[in-house]
């Protein structure tokens, strides 16, 4: 239980010793992988995020952290570490802490008129920085953390029932040499620093557009990886997404057609990981509380059923560029 002793005392004595002047408000805000709070400061608002112990290393959080700034350098709209004697990273009773700007925003809507086309000039504009450098620290998005690594995680768990483990292996077998034949066909596949996680959930929607809340993911990948997990319904209202995405998207960067076939690769690399990455915490009473199902056989067995569509996904003829 890596956050046992992270109590709200513990929180403010931590934003104290950082020198980040609490004024005592101080709200949980929702997340599992790391602790988040809303900080009250005498410089304002504050977002204060404890990093999970063992994730990732302190060369690996400094690169996230030098991200976020070169962005914000360009004027593009992500939420930034703040820094207090030249530093951004800081410890206090074991823990690793950094505090960022905290955004104002409401929920993304992205079905408003000109929404996704301003996403996708956005997320151009911010893969046009992450092209400039590579990450040395970071890892990467690819079969082998996320698929090959991730399975491995889900055969050693006690959570996947006994009577379902044979169907699990070989379901994740066939999906992992789907998705290494399709890399292997648009190889090679060009990786740039990416935001990693791009879901409605790390965005706010501002008065001025979107706004990015969490590079906690940030890791080299295809571009492709940005723009997919916006895409929702069926084949004909993603393409229509798609359209708009793109249109905006052009504006600023270019996209190659093969990508497009990373997608439904992608989605499978993700709920191979998602799986695993439950398993893995679930010793964090925090995971328990979120997914309580995670432990149902009958969670395992819709699971099963989508990564066998997921499957036939994998084969299907990719989006189109255009309409």
């Amino acid at each position: 239980m890596p956050f046992a002793e992270l109590t709200p005392e513990r929180v403010i004595e931590a934003a104290e010793a950082a020198g980040f002047a609490p004024d005592g408000r101080l709200l949980a805000l929702n997340s599992y992988e790391n602790r988040v709070y809303r900080l009250g400061s005498a410089a304002g608002l504050r977002v204060l995020k404890f990093y999970r112990p063992g994730r990732w290393s302190d060369a690996q959080i400094l690169e996230e952290h030098a991200f976020a700034a070169e962005l914000a350098a360009q004027e593009l709209p992500v939420a930034t570490p703040i820094v207090i004697g030249g530093h951004t990273l800081f410890r206090h009773a074991g823990f690793r802490l950094a505090a960022f700007e905290c955004l104002a925003g409401r929920e993304p809507e992205l079905d408003a008129p000109g929404a996704r086309e301003q996403l996708g000039r956005t997320l151009a504009r911010i893969h046009q920085v992450g092209a400039r450098a590579r990450f040395i620290r970071r890892p990467a998005i690819d079969p082998d953390r996320y698929g090959l690594q991730a399975r491995r995680a889900v055969l050693a768990s006690t959570l996947l029932p006994a009577a379902l483990t044979e169907q699990y292996a070989r379901l994740s077998e066939q999906l992992l040499e789907r998705i290494e034949r399709v890399y292997a066909e648009v190889a090679p596949v060009a990786l740039i620093r990416v935001h990693g996680d791009c879901h409605l959930g790390n965005l706010l929607w501002g008065e001025t557009g979107p706004r990015f809340v969490d590079l906690d993911d940030c890791a080299m990948g295809p571009r492709i990886q940005d723009l997919w997990m916006l895409l929702s319904g069926g084949p004909a209202e993603q393409q229509a997404q798609w359209g708009e995405l793109l249109a905006g998207y052009e504006r600023f960067g270019t996209l190659e057609y093969t990508e497009l076939r990373l997608i439904e690769p992608l989605r499978a690399l993700r709920m191979l990981h998602h799986a695993a990455w439950v398993c893995e915490r679930w010793e964090d009473p925090a995971f328990p509380r979120a997914f309580p199902w995670f432990g149902e056989a009958r969670h395992w067995e819709r699971y099963l059923a989508d990564l066998a569509e997921q499957l036939a996904n994998i084969d299907a003829p990719p989006l189109l560029i255009r309409d």
